[in-house]
This record gives structure tokens, sequence and C-alpha cells, in this order.
């Protein structure tokens, strides 16, 4: 399988942490994901945060990037799910606490269903700790009345990138 798309495309990450110092993960997650061949950084929101959603722990630390990628989005999904192993993460349950979560949420105007991808991301409609962040980025893609039927989700921002 070929791991280049034809063109560069549009995605959107988000990205979180509630274990360890989830600060300085996501901080560091935003350089390490400049690094990868195939992947520009374009836009990064502000870090927000935010009480586990649908779990226990800490809260947590999100944020969301827009990047530009000439990797496809399976490949894409594997540098993701390579950088989340290097910072520790686990699964030994949904929504267990975690070092490093980092969602694929769109990859162009593509529709993906495959048993390991899912885009847009199902959830993200769901999500004040998606759809602020987003909202910061990329105002076009997230409507007042998503923002409003998240309102009750506290989100606060704690640091501008």
């Amino acid at each position: 399988m070929n791991a280049l798309a034809r063109a560069p495309v549009t995605a959107y990450i988000a990205l979180g942490a509630n274990l360890g110092d989830p600060q300085a993960t996501i901080l560091k997650v935003l350089t390490d994901l400049a690094l990868i061949d195939g992947i520009s950084l374009i836009k990064r929101s502000g870090l927000y945060l935010t009480a586990p959603l649908d779990a226990n722990g800490p809260d947590y630390v999100n944020a969301v990037v827009e990047i530009q990628t000439i990797l496809t989005a399976p490949a894409l999904l594997a540098q993701l799910q390579a950088l989340e192993q290097i910072a520790g993460r686990q699964r030994p349950f949904r929504n267990a606490p975690r070092t490093l979560d980092l969602d694929l949420l769109t990859y162009g105007d593509a529709r993906i269903q495959s048993e390991a991808l899912t885009i847009p991301h199902p959830r993200m409609g769901e999500r004040a700790f998606v759809l602020v962040p987003l909202a910061e980025i990329a105002p076009f893609m997230v409507s007042a009345d998503q923002l409003r039927r998240v309102s009750d989700q506290l989100v606060k921002l704690v640091a501008e990138c």
C-alpha cells in the first residue's frame, strides 16, 4: 500500500492527555508532529483544560491542530499511534486515563469507514474539548448550534500556543 496521498490534504487532529504532565506532553507532541516527513503543521489551538467525558481520572489538557499532509489517512493514523506509543499510551480499557490521545478528526473531505479508522471522527460533534479548540482555528467547521449542544461541558483556556 502506498503511504503517500496524491496531493496535500488538510487534516485536523485532536490532542489530549491527562496523565503525567499533560501540558508538557501536548507541547512536545506539537513539535514531534511537525518533524514527521509528509506533515506540515499549519495551525494550532490554545491548550484547554477539560473534565473527563464518559471517563474517570484527572482533568485533560486538549488542543486541535490543522495539518497539511501527503500521507494517506491510514499512514497518518499509524504515525499518530506511533507518537502515542512513544508517550507511553496504554489501552487497558475504553476511555482509560492516558498519557496521550491523538484522534484524526477529518482528512480533507474524505468519508472513511473501516475497522481501524472512521473519518470524520464519529463523536467529534459531541465533545466540547474538540469543538471549542477546532472553532478557534477553523471557525467555518463548527456551527453555533454544535457549540450550544455541548455548552454544558466545561472547557477552560489555560495557554495560548
